[in-house]
């Protein structure tokens, strides 16, 4: 068995294995209240875990992206309030439009600038923020200036299963995954993303324009995280400048425990759909165990990045060793 389909059962059963468990510790834990909270919840994540997936496959890393969250569902919002009649898959695009272009500027910056990702997204990471406090001007985004679809937006069933509504919000995180799934596992030029993060050496004697690639991936990843600003938007309402902070986290916890590799080359979007449910199902949890502090579940989540990266780099090595020995 391929060890990537190995690794997406094991998450399987590691989220199994966490609903399980919370059951026996929380009252009403197995309800469809709570299977709300959850999914409505990952709806957030779930586009900036394929964000931050798409730029890591590709040996980089964003750590901009909750920064990129809170800008574009503030800027989304002020001009809702101004133009409360735009059309929602307009909202929808603008919102996409300002991510990639936040993000095309990390991707000039690490692509031909040659900054190491960790350095350009860190500072725009504190820069998105800083121009978000000016831009705000100490101003809250509130319900009562936003249009009433994006209000309802987040009670509104797409369908229902044995009884478990499934929000429009959660489909559309959903068709953001899966449309990035199939695009890198079936179009060629997609699957330069994958060659590049394997060998960016091989793949520009292959005659791939690997400067290209990482900039497209990181104006993609940009786009992806204005749809979670999006979602975010339309799930709170009230956005002040702290909208997005500490989403970073999350993300990053969500693809590294989903299966991507952070050596770059290696990854599918079945894991990272995985590893956020794991991740939120965790985070949403511990808010309602009463035996675990607040402060436990950035340790956990820490602890889950941790534990996934090494047991990612322990099952390299052994893939090399036998690989080698093989040939």
């Amino acid at each position: 068995m391929h060890p990537q389909t190995l690794r997406i059962l094991a998450l399987a059963v590691a989220l199994l294995a966490t609903v399980l468990f919370f059951s026996t510790q929380i009252d009403g834990y197995l309800s469809a209240r709570m299977f709300t909270r959850i999914t409505t919840s990952a709806a957030v994540i779930l586009p900036l875990a394929v964000a931050q997936a798409i730029v890591v496959i590709t040996r980089n890393i964003d750590l901009s992206v909750g920064s990129i969250v809170g800008v574009v569902a503030y800027m989304t919002g002020d001009i809702l309030g101004q133009f409360p009649d735009l059309p929602p898959v307009l909202v929808c695009v603008m919102a996409m439009g300002i991510g990639a272009g936040l993000g095309a500027i990390n991707g000039v910056l690490v692509a031909w600038g040659r900054v190491p990702s960790i350095i350009v997204t860190l500072g725009t990471l504190a820069l998105l923020r800083s121009f978000l406090v000016e831009y705000s001007d100490a101003r809250t985004i509130t319900t009562a200036s936003l249009p009433a679809w994006l209000v309802d937006l987040p009670q509104a069933n797409a369908f229902s299963v044995f009884g478990l509504d499934v929000r429009v919000t959660v489909v559309l995180a959903l068709a953001s995954a899966v449309v990035m799934g199939l695009c890198l596992s079936r179009l060629r030029a997609a699957r330069r993303v994958f060659a590049v993060g394997s060998n960016p050496d091989a793949a520009v004697m292959a005659g791939i324009n690997a400067g290209q690639v990482v900039f497209w991936s990181f104006v993609l990843s940009g786009a992806l995280a204005g749809l979670s600003g999006f979602l975010f938007l339309a799930k709170f309402g009230n956005i002040t400048v702290v909208a997005g902070m500490g989403m970073e986290l999350k993300s990053v916890a969500a693809v590294v425990v989903g299966g991507v590799s952070v050596l770059g080359g290696s990854g599918s979007m079945v894991g990272v759909v995985i590893g956020t449910l794991l991740v939120d199902t965790i985070d949403n949890s511990l808010t309602r165990w009463e035996l675990v502090s607040e402060f436990w579940r950035d340790a956990l989540l820490g602890f889950l990045i941790m534990a996934a990266v090494t047991v990612d780099t322990v099952m390299s090595r052994q893939l090399g060793r036998l690989a080698r020995k093989e040939t």
